[in-house]
């Protein structure tokens, strides 16, 4: 137990004031894994098959959208920049974040974060209102992504343990979820501005090498195998000091998952035993804190490695957002 704390709060600190790990989160978080699955006496054969299989879907995802993107690089860039001009930019910038957060359900939360990318690559923002574009948008990603088994394995791995219908996180969970997303929308207009200044982007003018687009879509393999260590590294930690907690205590313990992986996490808390009250506690939890730091979703490792975006600037902005969404939703599910 001492040597998974140490390893938590190694994953909780280093990125924060170690460049070079910022640098290479991807690294650090898969030998983070490794070394809290081999402490806590969680890795075998079966979870080793686990971990390099997982990964798969996810990276062939990326690589082919690294890819449609270099190819269809200008056809892109002019219908996002036409839908900027024909809306107004801050309300394209709502808009993106509630559609992204709707359609990630369907379309996963990983394509949604690919589309996002591709956005903010054209349009003029500074360097302020591109991270908190970045951040608001993953934020509506990774709450939406949660409505639907399509949208993110946290959904997946909930259905499966509850052994519910297609549509049951919707009814669940959906009248908490949209009101979010819609916020995050309206917070995106008011604090997104379409300024070009000295750190606006300027990636968009040169289209990336295959051999860049080949290297992202191998950290991303990294990252989500890491993860997978990490999750199940963890699970000792968790059963002897997290499962049977009130879901008021959980609620706010889920703030974990801006760190770990929270699709294992839902697959170690949640019972078909449990009361649907305590479900719905538990699973706003996982996804509204998992878009506080840049290991809590995919859409964040995606959109923060692809726009250089890092850990520092990423918490500057997403934990203050993270916290109040967290307090609100608390006053809202516990005060009734």
């Amino acid at each position: 137990m001492i040597g998974l704390m140490i390893i938590l709060l190694l994953v909780l600190f280093l990125p924060f004031s170690v460049k070079t790990i910022e640098h290479n989160l991807e690294i650090f978080l898969f030998t983070m894994g490794l070394a809290a699955a081999t402490i806590s006496g969680t890795m075998d054969r079966q979870l080793i098959e686990k971990a390099v299989t997982d990964p798969i879907n996810i990276t062939l995802a990326v690589l082919a959208a690294g890819l449609l993107a270099k190819w269809f690089k200008a056809e892109l860039e002019k219908s996002i920049l036409w839908s900027s001009r024909f809306l107004s930019p801050r309300l394209f910038f709502g808009l993106t974040v509630v559609f992204l957060g709707l359609a990630s359900s369907m379309i996963t939360a990983i394509i949604a974060a690919l589309i996002l990318v591709m956005m903010i690559k054209v349009l003029p923002l500074d360097r302020r209102s591109e991270v908190r574009f970045t951040i608001l948008a993953c934020f509506s990603i990774g709450i939406g992504a949660a409505l639907t088994p399509m949208g993110e394995p946290l959904a997946t791995i909930t259905i499966s343990r509850l052994d519910k219908d297609f549509f049951y996180l919707w009814r669940l969970i959906g009248k908490e979820v949209l009101p979010a997303i819609i916020i995050y929308g309206v917070m995106s207009m008011i604090l997104v501005r379409p300024i070009v200044g000295k750190k606006a982007l300027k990636s968009a003018s040169l289209p990336e090498s295959y051999e860049e687009i080949a290297v992202r879509s191998f950290k991303i393999y990294l990252f989500v195998m890491g993860l997978t260590f990490l999750g199940h590294g963890f699970e000792p930690l968790i059963k002897a000091y997290v499962i049977g907690l009130s879901p008021r205590l959980l609620y706010w313990i889920n703030m974990i998952s801006a760190i770990l992986d929270n699709a294992t996490l839902a697959a170690a808390e949640i019972s078909p035993a449990m009361e649907s009250g305590t479900i719905k506690a538990v699973l706003l939890g996982l996804v509204i804190s998992g878009g506080m730091l840049v290991p809590g979703n995919i859409p964040n490792i995606i959109a923060a490695g692809k726009l250089n975006i890092t850990s520092k600037e990423w918490a500057a902005f997403g934990v203050p957002v993270g916290l109040v969404t967290m307090f609100l939703y608390y006053i809202v599910l516990f005060s009734r």
